[in-house]
């Protein structure tokens, strides 16, 4: 349901009055250290209606020749506010509703989906999946194995205290004008952007095995960047500003508009950086840097379905293949790497109860010590390595965006362990003669396999003898995966270790997007070719 125009005006002027009371919170009651403890909302649970309509879906489905069946009806409700200086540049409010039924007929799958929310809707609907599969059984290669899980029933929602959606728009403007205005006091700033994407998706499964759950996920993306003049002319200077599992509380906790000068001021200092020496370097990535190419060059190349060449056609494959020459062969980095998947981590963007198979949040190591260990799996993808790893049951990594796009596998939250030295970028930095310190994610760029890669950054910070002596900046890093990560010689420790992630991940043909999120820990990597990225310099 989008805004009319005549709504966004009033929008705008209401949003617009707030700002000009004189009163701000401060940044004790923005985190709610000044208040008293706000209670968790409670999971809601499937309406009546609901398990009617995804029972009439399974039994026509069964009806028409299906071994299983599985439907998801799901709720989506995406809002997104966007600002510059003082304007607002845009405000989307929409909501989607409607039944997607999954039918394996013969060892083929078969999908259809609905917004016809009816007895006659989704009846049609299951006969369509049925029909589709048993068609797709002349191109089938190998039939459909589905890995065993035990059913469940139960309810679940991200644990939340506000439900930022339900928050009115009014406030959401008033905090983002109030950080744009904060950021425009500070000298040389020229422009100012901020904004915020929020998403509410209640999900309930229903499968032909038993299983019946309700979920409620709420994720929240919030943006800033400010632009500054100098003598090095423009520069902008884009916050890391984690998108995260969590409720309107992690608006507040954050601090926009106490900490929007901060921020501007690092566009300020970046127009009287040097450009970058080319060469080698010792490369000191903080984790607002690094989780991205940890999505990159881990995340991407350990989906399974990437790896056997199901997303070739438009996303590429994958280095880490053919499975039976890579699980617990290859050398993927130092013994320093360990890198977990994990759908069970509180606040991260993939943080579920059970996946869109009925599988239950899952925990495991991709690489541990440096070697690569196992894949991201669905029920179907398990039987394929189960003889190489050992692992019969599915990881949890069946998933899809809308009620109107069939499951696949997505990526969990994966994470670079922290070290057993609790110690943190300072440390890394006071321990290294010559390098660069490389803060929040920048241009990327890597090929269709995962292995050959370019990426920057935010801000960038010369090291000489082991101190940070000034701001550069043109800066990105090549290498390519194994490479790089052998490369990795020291890491941070619990204390030092940040949550990242991305709100909107695409893969698949068609197109989908997941949230995802990435943990690290500052790490050093040995003589990294640094390339000069400025033009005419």
């Amino acid at each position: 349901m989008s805004p009319s125009r005549r709504d966004f005006l009033k929008t705008g002027a209401a949003a617009a009055a707030v700002l000009a009371t004189p009163r701000v919170l401060s940044a004790a009651e923005s985190q709610g250290l000044l208040t008293s403890p706000t209670p968790l909302i409670t999971a809601p649970t499937a309406e009546p209606y609901v398990i009617e309509l995804a029972a009439e879906a399974l039994g026509a489905a069964k009806d028409a020749g299906a071994s299983y069946v599985d439907v998801r009806i799901g709720r989506y409700r995406r809002q997104s506010v966007n600002t510059r200086e003082r304007q607002i540049t845009g405000v989307s409010d929409t909501e989607s509703y409607g039944l997607g039924v999954r039918a394996l007929v013969n060892g083929s799958w078969g999908f259809a989906a609905t917004s016809a929310m009816t007895k006659e809707g989704v009846v049609k609907a299951a006969r369509e999946a049925a029909r589709i599969a048993k068609a797709a059984k002349a191109a089938q290669k190998r039939p459909v194995e589905l890995a065993p899980t035990p059913p469940v029933k139960g309810t679940w929602m991200t644990p939340v205290k506000r439900d930022p959606v339900d928050v009115p728009i009014e406030e959401k403007v008033a905090l983002l004008f109030a950080a744009n205005e904060a950021a425009l006091k500070v000298p040389g700033v020229r422009f100012v952007t901020s904004g915020m994407q929020l998403l509410r998706e209640i999900k309930t499964y229903v499968n032909s095995e038993g299983t019946e759950t309700t979920q409620t996920f709420i994720r929240v993306g919030p943006s800033f960047q400010a632009t500054a003049t100098g003598k090095g002319g423009f520069q902008s200077y884009s916050e890391e500003l984690a998108p995260r599992a969590s409720g309107w509380e992690y608006f507040q906790s954050i601090d926009m508009p106490g900490n929007a000068a901060k921020w501007a001021n690092l566009a300020v200092e970046k127009t009287g950086a040097r450009t970058v020496e080319p060469g080698r370097y010792d490369l000191i990535l903080d984790p607002t840097n690094l989780w991205l190419t940890i999505h990159e060059s881990i995340g991407h190349p350990t989906e399974l379905d990437r790896a056997m060449g199901y997303e070739a056609n438009y996303a590429g494959t994958s280095f880490v293949a053919p499975p039976e020459k890579q699980i617990g062969k290859l050398k993927y980095g130092t013994e320093l790497m360990n890198i977990q998947a994990d759908r069970t981590q509180p606040d991260s963007l993939a943080l579920v109860a059970w996946d869109d198979e009925g599988v239950a949040a899952d925990k495991w190591l991709i690489i541990e010590k440096g070697m690569f260990k196992d894949y991201q799996t669905t029920r179907e993808q398990a039987a394929w390595i189960a003889p190489l790893t050992g692992v019969k049951k599915s990881h949890g990594c069946s998933f899809a965006d809308s009620w109107d796009s069939v499951q696949f596998q997505r990526m969990p939250n994966i994470s670079l362990l922290p070290g057993s030295r609790d110690i943190g970028l300072d440390d890394i930095v006071a321990a290294t003669d010559r390098g660069i310190v490389i803060k929040n994610r920048g241009s990327w760029s890597i090929d269709h396999q995962r292995y050959n890669f370019q990426f920057s950054g935010q801000v960038f910070y010369e090291v000489k003898g082991g101190k940070i002596v000034g701001m550069l900046k043109d800066v990105a890093y090549q290498a390519n995966t194994p490479v790089f990560w052998n490369a990795m010689d020291m890491i941070g420790g619990q204390k030092s270790y940040w949550l990242g992630g991305s709100f909107g991940d695409g893969k698949g043909q068609p197109s989908q997007s997941n949230s995802v999120s990435h943990g690290c820990v500052p790490a050093r990597f040995k003589n990294v070719n640094i390339v000069n990225t400025g033009r005419g310099e």
